[in-house]
């Protein structure tokens, strides 16, 4: 990749000058350092959150696009520039070029989501899409560069884009000192006095490494005693794996969950700097983030992009590490533009990453009253420890397969770490084999959603939709209303988090009983659908 002047190797006193007279504010404005207090109460530590997904473009990154395109010289400007990219860095780029009147042309994979391309489009940048992947749009990029004499604006791996991210730690360290000063106003007391947010860490998500590069240039030179923590995903660990082989690494494969952060090979400058200033690195899974998306919706109203929720991921995971008390943290919540069609998969997966859900593949005898008999021993789980609280039945798919046992996929709320467990022994002393799912994903992304099928058992099947108001024990009250001698051959439940639940049931009810069936549907009070006529009901399910 071009890299213009990446190659001098600048010392942390020549990015704080650059930093300090970064040229950012034409078109960034100075973000919000925000205690979150529903975290901060949970963890026991000061949480702040540096708000970069309220910038115009939502995240940090027209920073340093900015910053580079404004050192360029006026017949560079003329010509105009270009970059290849399929997400924020595009979206910075183009309102960059708006505000300094010159052509942006971003080059963008076909596969790029619509949302994203019209949001470049809306900041005045000349779309081009092209090829499957960023590899294919970049090495477009380089060509479109040649042949119209473009400047390349490096997403990360340059000094100047490098410096515009750095002046998010200029901020934090002067908005913390606010903080402290605001708190002692209040009280009447002198700032000395006044033990407020001293800022003992700095996490921050890294892709290609711009924004980390940045800030610890910023924070070594200011306040070395301040710790610098890089954040990556599990399956996309192209910096933290550099810096163990002291080489850069190229990854084969990158997890795209956080495609913010998504990148198979890190700059050679943001390589130097992390390996010489950033002091450690946390690595992350996505039910960390899915849950890390939420806490930061609680106390903000507000959902960033999983990269933008690496770093409060990282200091969840960092304090239940190192048992810490009383300490300051800062997290870059670096982005917000969320695809909405992942918002339900966040959703799902949150209360897995904050262990407030678990999943569990049960075997029950296939005789009547047990189905019931195992809805009433979940219902009824003791604490493990903690008080004693209504379990609420999350999920619940189940399919009648075979005429001696059967297989429930269920998921239960929990209410402390490691519970998971403790259930599955509980369950096996009561006679009901249970294996845990938790951290299962092939149980969590696809089995989940594909139990069920053909059955040879499921003779005079009647199939029904009922909903259900959405309470605690509103479940079992349901299955105790549902008649012995009708055999439950299906059951399929999801909480939606809605106030409403829906159920679907399957009932083993001989022709002989119709009207008695009837008489009994009438009477049951819940609203009721019978689907046993639907065609996908007869063409996925149906012997």
């Amino acid at each position: 990749m071009p890299t213009s002047s990446a190659a001098q190797s600048l010392s942390p006193q020549d990015y704080l000058q650059k930093i300090l007279t970064a040229r950012v504010y034409d078109v960034a404005i100075e973000t919000a350092l925000e205690p979150a207090r529903n975290l901060s109460r949970r963890l026991h530590n000061t949480v702040l959150l540096k708000r970069e997904d309220q910038q115009p473009v939502r995240s940090f990154k027209l920073r340093g696009a900015y910053n580079k395109m404004a050192h360029l010289t006026a017949e560079q400007l003329d010509k105009g520039v270009i970059c290849a990219s399929a997400g924020n860095h595009a979206q910075g780029v183009a309102l960059s070029a708006s505000k300094l009147g010159t052509r942006a042309v971003i080059v963008m994979p076909t596969t790029t989501p619509q949302v994203k391309v019209d949001a470049v489009r809306g900041f005045g940048g000349e779309v081009v899409l092209f090829g499957e992947s960023y590899s294919d749009a970049y090495k477009h990029s380089l060509e479109l560069q040649a042949k119209e004499g473009l400047t390349f604006v490096h997403p990360f791996d340059d000094p100047d884009v490098i410096a515009g991210q750095g002046t998010v730690a200029m901020e934090m360290l002067r908005q913390v000192q606010t903080l402290v000063a605001d708190k002692a106003a209040k009280s009447g007391q002198k700032s000395s006095h006044i033990a407020g947010p001293r800022l003992d860490a700095v996490f921050v998500a890294i892709g290609g490494g711009g924004l980390v590069s940045g800030v610890a240039n910023y924070i070594k030179a200011v306040d070395p005693r301040i710790k610098v923590i890089g954040v990556q995903m599990n399956d996309s660990d192209a910096m933290i794996q550099s810096v163990t082989a002291k080489q850069r690494v190229t990854l084969p494969d990158v997890g795209l969950f956080s495609d913010g952060t998504a990148v198979k090979l890190v700059g050679e400058e943001t390589f130097r700097i992390a390996s010489n200033l950033v002091d450690d690195f946390v690595t992350v899974d996505t039910d960390a983030v899915c849950a890390a998306i939420k806490d930061i919706f609680v106390d903000t109203r507000s959902i960033v992009e999983p990269a933008g929720a690496l770093a409060v991921a990282a200091i969840k995971q960092y304090v239940a590490q190192h048992k810490t008390k009383g300490e300051t943290y800062a997290a870059i919540l670096c982005g917000a533009n969320m695809n909405f069609d992942r918002l339900r998969f966040v959703a799902e997966r949150a209360e897995v990453g904050e262990e407030r859900e678990a999943l569990f593949a049960v075997t029950i005898p296939e005789e009547r009253g047990s189905f019931r008999r195992f809805c009433e021993l979940i219902g009824d789980l003791p604490a493990f420890g903690g008080t004693k609280t209504t379990r609420n039945v999350t999920e619940f798919n189940y399919r009648i397969s075979d005429a001696n046992k059967a297989h429930v996929f269920v998921g239960l709320t929990t209410t402390s770490k490691g519970e998971s467990a403790k259930i599955t022994a509980h369950l096996g002393k009561h006679n009901f084999t249970a294996l845990d799912l938790t951290h299962d994903e092939l149980a969590k992304e696809h089995i989940r959603y594909m139990v069920g099928g053909h059955s040879a058992l499921a003779q005079n099947e009647r199939l029904l939709r009922f909903v259900i108001p959405e309470r605690p024990g509103a479940l079992l009250k349901f299955l105790s209303q549902m008649r012995p001698g009708w055999n439950i051959s299906l059951f399929h439940y999801r909480n939606q988090g809605a106030d409403y639940g829906r159920i679907l049931v399957g009932l083993q009810v001989p022709a002989a009983d119709d009207a008695e069936f009837a008489a009994f549907l009438s009477t049951l009070g819940y609203p009721c659908v019978e689907e046993t006529g639907n065609p996908a009901y007869q063409m996925f399910l149906q012997q």
